[in-house]
């Protein structure tokens, strides 16, 4: 029997069958998590629908619970980072940092006012724009941040007044599993519930007939297909998708100071965040030295098991997502790429990849062209400044971008050109909680966070009274 279990109306429940997990450092099951039927499913929505009556009709107590949420995530590392670390792939010391970081939206929701919004105070009327809650929410979240991300669907969402039924990744269920049965000591039953599975379980998720809102984290394709499947029944969809973002070093910037920073937002959590740096333009005169540096410091990185101590960098997560960087790396070395340092696999257990720079590429060839997810960084030449901005726009995604450079007015002049829904200047990966997180094109529909993250799971009404 697994020691995981599903989280339906407050219990722990197994499941009739189960599947592997497994552990990337190693690329062996480590453990079983179970594996939900569409019975389940339908007694999870169920038991949702049931807790919503009572949990919307209370804000106070849902900001409570919400604090109660975050103080439970404060101390829950020693229980959920060996899991998640285990899962995931990521060093120990990083999965603690995600369980307070997962506490710190939870506060954040807790604590934020919404103004009320009157639209007419006269002598014949009153009405205000009220924010209703929408219902239950199908929340499905992916393998790279699963607590914290996790956190920014389950934040917002039930401040707001609706409630879950939430679906981690098949290749990191067991840390999800295991915060959302913590939670349940500040949640009345129902109100948030966990599911585990495959695929087919996601398709019956977001054709389903109860909830009113899909909000999903992961790569394009399943997010069209999520859309597709929430559209026969108008559901509202919030879709955090891919990204293949720029990284601009401008003419007058310190190529030594912005190569370390840039490995730094190239590399972090093995390259697997969607809004980390995937491709880097420098102008011709300062490739060498940006090249050297990056890879420098790629070459140095300690990768390793998270478990062990002093590891900095873990594996892949996956092995399709490891069997995709290798594709895109060797597709690349054919197609003329030079290989300043890594490019290739590790020769350990597990899916670790060297940490990989490339230089003497381009568009055109898929490394630069797609979003690769993993520990390889394709660095490109330019000529001028308006050239850069065509090409670093010239991509179907658009989650965020960076420039650098040593005059920050002159950096946000071009950072404002990006087509992006987060454009840094002299940094990149600052996120926090009060900040909308969100892409264009085909890196998302709608944001996360902040007030505009909060109103994403609210419908508004018009309340009109008539006062003659």
């Amino acid at each position: 029997m697994s020691d995981f279990n599903l989280i339906i109306g407050g219990d722990a429940r197994p499941a009739a069958s189960t599947f592997d997990v497994i552990n990337p450092a190693t690329g062996e099951p480590w453990a079983q998590a179970p594996d939900a039927s569409k019975e389940q499913l339908d007694e999870a929505f169920s038991s949702a629908a049931k807790a919503y009556i009572d949990w919307r009709t209370d804000e106070d107590a849902r900001r409570e619970a919400l604090r109660a949420c975050a103080n439970i995530m404060f101390t829950a590392g020693g229980d959920l980072g060996p899991i998640l670390t285990k899962e995931q792939g990521k060093p120990l010391s990083q999965a603690n940092v995600e369980c307070l970081g997962a506490g710190l939206w939870f506060n954040y929701f807790a604590d934020l006012e919404v103004p009320q919004e009157v639209i007419q105070d006269d002598d014949n009327v009153f009405a205000e724009v009220v924010r209703r809650p929408m219902g239950v929410v199908a929340a499905i979240t992916p393998w790279n941040f699963p607590l914290i991300l996790a956190s920014w669907k389950i934040g917002p969402a039930l401040r707001a007044g609706n409630t879950i039924v939430l679906k981690p990744s098949p290749f990191t269920p067991l840390a999800t599993l295991k915060m959302v049965e913590k939670l349940q000591a500040a949640l009345p039953p129902g109100v948030l519930n966990c599911v585990t599975g495959g695929d087919e379980l996601g398709k019956w998720m977001t054709s389903h007939p109860v909830p009113r809102k899909v909000s999903f984290t992961g790569s394009v394709a399943t997010g069209k297909h999520v859309a597709a499947s929430a559209a026969p029944d108008l559901k509202r969809v919030t879709l955090e998708l891919g990204g293949n973002d720029p990284a601009i070093v401008l003419d007058d910037a310190n190529p030594t100071e912005v190569a370390e920073k840039i490995f730094a937002q190239a590399f972090a959590n093995t390259g697997q965040i969607c809004s980390a740096i995937k491709r880097v333009y420098v102008p011709e005169s300062m490739q060498d030295e940006v090249v050297s540096v990056i890879a420098s410091k790629a070459a140095a990185a300690k990768f390793g098991d998270g478990m062990e101590d002093g590891v900095e960098y873990g594996p892949i997560n996956n092995k399709p997502q490891f069997e995709r960087v290798k594709e895109l790396v060797a597709d690349a070395k054919a197609k003329g790429a030079t290989v300043a340092t890594g490019g290739d696999v590790m020769d350990r257990p597990g899916y670790f990849f060297q940490p990989t720079v490339l230089s003497n590429v381009t568009e055109g060839v898929r490394i630069v062209d797609e979003e690769q997810f993993g520990p390889a960084l394709p660095i490109i030449t330019y000529r001028d400044e308006s050239e850069v901005i065509d090409r670093a726009n010239a991509t179907m995604f658009g989650l965020s971008g960076s420039v650098w450079s040593g005059d920050p007015e002159r950096g946000a002049k071009v950072a404002s050109q990006l087509e992006c829904g987060t454009a840094w200047v002299n940094t990149h990966l600052q996120l926090s909680p009060a900040q909308p997180f969100g892409g264009f094109k085909w890196s998302g529909l709608g944001v996360e966070n902040g007030p505009w993250g909060l109103a994403a799971f609210t419908e508004i009404q018009v309340l009109y009274k008539a006062k003659g």
